[in-house]
């Protein structure tokens, strides 16, 4: 009696086994048929049998079944590409976890895993174009998840969340691929540019600074560096920065007035003036120094007349006119620098005003006369 009740749970137990695995075997049959959406029913009813669930086996046939869901012109409008893409993966990758890289189906799953790559990424390109951001980033973050190494997912994932708007998430896309070793002038000025939409200085200064780090030659981040140090009103501080960047780019004008500018208001004349000569050498019709070098000697000029207009009767016989005679020199000189600051910029107040005053003093009347009426006809 005893042993024909062991041979009855016996035969039980092995058509309990039997019946668990004819869902994978089902599954398969129907995969091969072509008919997915039945081969789905028996996987998913495999995937959750705890008989079937801890076999490689099963989620592999779940990863391809699925795959081939999303693959397919018919059964794929039953199932959202990024929910079957997810799907796959998390299948495949449960396979690989039970068999190890090494094991039949670990095998298999690994390199179906590396196909899914190129799944996930269109997923993504195709809600990107459709201006489904947030999803198109879910499907950008599965393919980071099967290639992590990769920087495609991450730069697209990055453009998507600048897209949406979301900086944060741009922020960390590009955080992530920095940690991976990646690094391009144009990734940083993307960041850049965030810092700034959210108007936060510090972390545009450390953007740039950077920068410079990984690309200490790039004019551009230098100009930029630069920039931020005058907008702060650290002009001595970025005197080093101008050298350095005019040793990076010795043709730029542009920084030698710079340099002169933040000179002249270090109370440095003489070197202020070197710079703004060098500027003009290098380009005869930068504006910034003609008009600066215009200045210059109109104000020499200027404070030659004042002392000699302060001068006692006696003192201006003794030298008063030499002082007049020394100030209307530094008036001529002005002129070809106004002049030529004139002719880049033929409306700016600033110069034709400047001309009009230093044209009166040399006795240019009717060059003075034109200036003023200039003046009167921009009002």
């Amino acid at each position: 009696m005893k042993k024909t009740i062991l041979t009855l749970v016996a035969a039980a137990a092995l058509h309990t086994a039997s019946a668990q695995n004819s869902a994978v075997t089902n599954a398969i049959l129907y995969q091969r048929q072509g008919t997915l959406d039945k081969a789905r029913v028996e996987i998913d009813k495999a995937a959750m049998n705890e008989k079937t669930q801890g076999k490689a086996k099963t989620w592999y046939t779940r990863g391809e079944i699925y795959e081939g869901i999303v693959a397919s012109p018919i059964y794929g409008k039953s199932l959202p590409v990024m929910e079957g893409t997810k799907t796959a993966f998390e299948s495949y990758s449960k396979a690989l976890s039970l068999d190890g890289k090494d094991g039949e189906f670990g095998k298999q799953a690994a390199a179906k895993l590396d196909g899914l790559y190129g799944l996930a990424l269109n997923a993504g390109v195709e809600s990107y174009n459709s201006k489904d951001f947030a999803k198109a980033i879910d499907s950008y973050r599965m393919a980071q998840e099967i290639r992590p190494q990769d920087t495609t997912a991450y730069l697209y994932a990055a453009y998507a969340a600048e897209a949406n708007q979301d900086f944060g998430g741009a922020k960390e896309m590009y955080g992530k691929l920095q940690g991976i070793g990646y690094k391009t002038p144009q990734m940083y000025g993307r960041l850049l540019q965030i810092a700034r939409q959210e108007k936060d200085d510090a972390a545009a200064m450390k953007v740039v600074q950077d920068a410079l780090v990984a690309y200490p030659t790039n004019k551009g981040f230098m100009l930029e560096e630069l920039n931020m140090y005058l907008s702060a009103g650290r002009g001595k501080e970025a005197l080093e920065k101008i050298d350095r960047a005019i040793a990076a780019d010795p043709t730029n004008a542009n920084l030698y007035a710079v340099k002169g500018g933040i000179l002249d208001q270090d109370k440095q004349p003489a070197l202020a003036l070197a710079a703004y000569k060098k500027a003009v050498e290098v380009e005869p019709a930068n504006f910034e120094a003609n008009f600066n070098l215009g200045i210059y000697n109109y104000n020499k000029a200027a404070e030659l007349y004042t002392k000699a207009s302060k001068m006692t009767l006696a003192e201006y016989q003794k030298s008063g006119k030499k002082y007049e005679a020394d100030g209307k020199k530094y008036f001529q000189d002005s002129l070809p620098y106004f002049e030529k600051a004139l002719e880049v910029q033929p409306d700016d107040r600033a110069t034709i005003s400047a001309l009009q005053k230093a044209y009166l003093r040399v006795g240019r009347t009717a060059d003075s006369q034109r200036m003023s009426a200039k003046l009167d006809s921009m009002k």
